[in-house]
């Protein structure tokens, strides 16, 4: 296996409406040897076109691509020993499975024996040695992608690309194949660049996550520190599911006052931090897990609470999804499912400021957060 380093890689393109336009603006980062790395991001943000140019399918406009020790700038996608895994499987409907796993190796003219050892062992890992005699109609969805990972796998690369492999799958499967991914990955030891528009997919398979928007990286960071520490309010807003509530609000003294014209103390470490927006707009954070019905928030400070009047409410079973209005914004709180609550109800909230985060309203970048 191999670490794959981005050294200010950019790509642009031209086009005859709009002129040039870039899809990756001045990359810069490495993913390390044996690591898991998650893109992630909207449509049209980069992420693709970055794991297109790993392959060698893209070619850079500028800057320079590393696997292992070699630059590869210059290389075909077939002498980057490199394995990738579409979302849409790409088997030879006409082969068999056995087939479909050898059909590379032969082309590269290994050995008959190597090819059949390469495929007892991809088959043994995945779980289909019964299945090899079959012809992907007769699989089904997370039979069928398992099969384009073991095509990958007995290629034996120094790097496994993943272009949204997941997404053609039912919610069930997708959550199974990540489990096995997970556990892919482990057995394996391998280097996996993985790409998804699916945030929730990000944090469970990454060890690292590349969180891009519009061509350029917000965020590069383990699941845990994106969620607790995002770096702008594209991040806090993208990473957690449903995403993180934004209120308008003023700092004034020791207080911060959301619109509306509720105020709550802040802690003596946050107000030094914001200090230098005294009577200046700001823009306060929260997800919704962190905002609590005031009969069930038993270990939150009561004085910072609200009353707001209830929009929506959703019933998950485990959960409630409960919407109110602060000011001009819907805010979304996750609440014990005994909370009661109904639609017109002015509705008591207990917000959780130790968990807040502080924007800056005209750069968007995280302030502070306790």
């Amino acid at each position: 296996m191999a670490r794959v380093v981005f050294d200010n890689v950019r790509k642009e393109y031209e086009d005859s409406k709009r002129g040039s336009f870039t899809a990756v603006a001045g990359s810069s980062f490495t993913i390390e040897d044996k690591e898991f790395v998650v893109f992630v991001g909207p449509s049209g943000c980069g992420k693709t076109t970055s794991l297109r140019m790993i392959a060698g399918l893209e070619k850079q406009t500028s800057g320079d691509i590393f696997i292992g020790d070699r630059i590869v700038n210059n290389l075909h996608p077939k002498d980057r020993d490199i394995a990738m895994v579409f979302q849409d499987y790409a088997l030879y409907p006409h082969m068999t499975i056995r087939e479909n796993l050898s059909f590379g190796l032969k082309n590269l003219k290994k050995p008959a024996a190597e090819i059949e050892q390469k495929v007892r062992a991809a088959s043994a890992i995945l779980g289909f040695d019964d299945m090899l005699d079959r012809k992907p109609r007769e699989l089904s969805g997370g039979q069928r992608q398992r099969v384009a990972v073991g095509r990958a796998i007995v290629r034996d690369p120094q790097v496994f690309l993943f272009d949204e492999p997941l997404s053609n799958l039912d919610a069930k499967l997708r959550i199974q194949m990540r489990v096995e991914l997970s556990e892919l990955h482990k057995r394996l030891g391998a280097t996996i660049v993985y790409v998804t528009h699916d945030q929730v997919e990000a944090m469970t398979l990454g060890e690292r996550i590349v969180v891009m928007n519009k061509g350029v990286i917000q965020q590069i960071a383990p699941p845990t520190e994106l969620y607790n520490k995002p770096s702008n309010m594209f991040v806090a807003g993208f990473i957690g599911s449903p995403a993180m509530n934004f209120m308008d609000a003023v700092v004034d003294g020791g207080k911060i006052t959301i619109d509306g014209g509720r105020s709550f103390v802040l802690s003596d470490q946050t107000a030094k931090a914001l200090r230098g927006y005294q009577g200046k707009p700001i823009i306060l954070g929260i997800r919704p897990e962190h905002i609590f019905g005031e009969d069930f928030a038993l270990h939150v400070a009561h004085d910072h609470k609200m009353m707001a009047p209830v929009q929506v409410v959703e019933n998950l079973g485990s959960e409630n999804l409960v919407y109110f209005r602060v000011g001009e914004r819907t805010v979304t709180a996750k609440v014990h499912p005994e909370t009661t609550a109904a639609v017109g109800q002015l509705k008591s909230f207990v917000l959780d400021l130790s968990k807040a985060h502080y924007f800056d309203p005209a750069t968007e970048q995280r302030i502070v957060s306790e």
